[in-house]
């Protein structure tokens, strides 16, 4: 893998290409990349493996110097240790609070579920209120629906071995088992007093962050789950093909992240060119541009939360600073520092702290998060339609 600020090539107008520049969030990463919920993305074509995270700068906004962190798995495999293991100690001592070391099996199955994609059985599990494990959700198309298996089924066993008791993510990465395409996974299922045995096989999935529906007339809902590849496409379609007159509510609560590139083409839908954020890379300053030609006349209201995060910040942040949209619900979470890769000796890859990120106007998110312009709880979504309907759009 490449390493190196050069790899950010960020052109001085339009949307990021050449690079894929990520903002995720770490803790839900495994549990991710296993149930497809989080998926990754390129910034463009020949793009090279450069990525970019969000994490918390408070305690912990150190950065790591790469070049000692390869000096120290280098000696520990010289010794005959393990480097990947060196390098998460050398990291955790570093006071870098979200930096990461994967494996090369770990790295490549973060990548293909940024990349839109997964290997899996097609479903996701979580804990059942009576304890035990139950299937939340059931891809369309998956392996688990072509066997049957429906939302609220319980898991009771995996490969023989029982899941009660398991953390739910040590259950999701039984599923993932070791991503190969057709390799098999034997569950063993209860419905009511009924129980069986199936063996599915894992099967690569694409996943799909972006929903469009009609709420009425004259009221769009745009909801994106996380910013991964064509999902910036999807939402600067579906502004482009809403009748006149539409009103559009953009749904970022529970955005966990995605690529940068994909949250600043669907902040294009919205605005004509102009500056979308800046950030900076071990002290140098960069900026992203939204690409000219966006729709700067349609109502539109944001919806955002404690779960919207870093990409979804980003978009957040532009449009609220620009004057775009009226931004309704609660503070958003708070992350903003910039990573990048750094490849080891042994394969493995370290993703360490760079620089941090702010909005058009300046103002820093890391820590921090986004206030909205009008507060709202449980009711967060009707507030917001009456919003976009005072704005013109909406009923």
């Amino acid at each position: 893998m490449p390493t190196g600020t050069d790899l950010l090539c960020i052109r001085p107008r339009g949307v990021l290409r050449g690079a894929v520049l990520t903002f995720v969030f770490t803790g839900v990463l495994a549990t991710a990349a296993a149930t497809g919920s989080l998926p990754r993305q390129d910034a463009g074509a020949g793009s090279a493996a450069a990525t970019l995270r969000a994490g918390k700068a408070a305690q912990g906004s150190g950065t790591v110097d790469s070049a000692a962190l390869n000096r120290a798995a280098a000696d520990a495999m010289a010794d005959g240790k393990s480097g990947k293991q060196a390098a998460e100690e050398f990291v955790s001592r570093s006071g870098d609070r979200w930096g990461a070391v994967y494996d090369k099996r770990e790295y490549a199955e973060f990548e293909q579920a940024l990349d839109g994609a997964y290997t899996g059985v097609g479903l996701s599990a979580g804990r059942a209120a009576e304890g035990g494990i139950r299937v939340t959700r059931v891809q369309r198309g998956g392996p688990a629906e072509r066997a049957g298996l429906r939302v609220d089924d319980r898991l009771v066993a995996l490969d023989g071995r029982p899941v009660e008791g398991l953390p739910v993510s040590e259950v999701v990465a039984l599923l993932r088992g070791d991503g190969v395409p057709g390799s098999a996974v034997a569950l063993r299922v209860e419905r009511g007093r009924a129980a069986w045995t199936r063996t599915l096989h894992r099967a690569r999935l694409a996943t799909d962050p972006v929903t469009v529906r009609r709420l009425d007339d004259k009221t769009l809902m745009i909801r994106v789950a996380a910013f991964t590849k064509g999902a910036g496409a999807r939402v600067r379609d579906a502004v482009r093909d809403a009748p006149a007159g539409t009103g559009v509510l953009l749904d970022l609560r529970g955005n966990a992240g995605g690529l940068v590139a994909e949250a600043a083409v669907a902040a294009s839908a919205f605005l004509d060119g102009g500056l979308v954020a800046t950030y900076d890379v071990r002290g140098e300053q960069r900026a992203v541009y939204a690409e000219g030609g966006g729709d700067t006349g349609r109502p539109l209201v944001a919806l955002i939360d404690g779960g919207t995060m870093s990409a979804a910040e980003l978009l957040t942040g532009a449009l609220q600073d620009r004057g775009r949209a009226v931004t309704v619900g609660s503070r958003t979470f708070g992350k903003g520092s910039v990573q990048m890769p750094s490849a080891l000796p042994d394969g493995s890859v370290a993703e360490l702290t760079v620089g941090h990120y702010r909005t058009p106007a300046g103002h820093a998110v890391d820590g921090r998060g986004i206030t909205p312009d009008l507060t709202a709880g449980e009711g967060a979504e009707e507030r917001a339609r009456t919003v976009l309907s005072g704005l013109g759009g909406g009923s």
